[in-house]
């Protein structure tokens, strides 16, 4: 297996590709390997991040009819965006999702979804085998049990996919502080998306701008 490793092998947003696979109702009814607000406040910082810089972003589900759109907090960060409704339960089977992957040009291709042994995995096998650089978000995914979860990780690092948490994913694209066209908005979305870590730096914003007693 080819190791991943050296500056290259980061993510960058200008060649990277994100896919949202299937965070619909009727997946979260029967997540067990996270808490169910965890994994969709995840997913909507995962997509709120690329967003911010500018990532081409697929949004899939399947058989919405029966297991219930998209969820809001996902499709609200973009607007009028049409979502691709499948049969296969393997995304990357489904032509209409692939070419419109293959129209941004890039080959970074980063994946989240519901659930992580089924609608991630499979995709994510195939592109590796395919030549894609493939990068799965964990914890803006999830499965049937922790189980489920971490054995279809184990195989896709087999298969040779890049494992990452959102907000991993968030600071490999920003890379540089000095990067201000973003950096305000990620300050920002880490202070609404990343729990204690947003709140740890509201703290420090507070402490800088609130003067130290001084004794007469």
């Amino acid at each position: 297996m080819t190791r991943r490793n050296g500056l290259a092998s980061l993510l960058r947003p200008e060649d990277s590709v994100l896919v949202l696979i299937d965070h619909q109702p009727f997946q979260l009814a029967n997540l067990n390997s996270h808490e169910p607000h965890m994994v969709v406040n995840n997913a909507t910082g995962l997509a709120k991040a690329a967003k911010i810089f500018g990532v081409p972003t697929i949004l899939t589900s399947v058989i919405a009819a029966r297991g219930g759109v998209i969820f809001p907090q996902i499709t609200d960060v973009f607007p009028g965006q049409d979502v691709i409704d499948r049969t296969f339960i393997n995304t990357w089977e489904d032509r209409k999702v692939v070419d419109v992957v293959k129209a941004t040009g890039r080959k970074q291709l980063i994946i989240a979804g519901l659930w992580t042994e089924i609608c991630v995995a499979m995709p994510a096998i195939q592109a590796l085998g395919e030549g894609w650089d493939v990068t799965v978000v964990t914890d803006a995914s999830g499965g049937t049990s922790v189980e489920a979860h971490e054995v279809a990780i184990q195989r896709m690092i087999e298969a040779g996919a890049n494992m990452m948490t959102w907000v991993a994913v968030a600071a490999e694209w920003q890379r540089d502080w000095a990067r201000t066209e973003s950096a305000g908005a990620v300050a920002d979305l880490l202070v609404q998306h990343a729990a204690g870590s947003g709140i740890a730096f509201l703290w420090e914003q507070q402490l800088l701008n609130t003067p130290v007693p001084r004794e007469g």
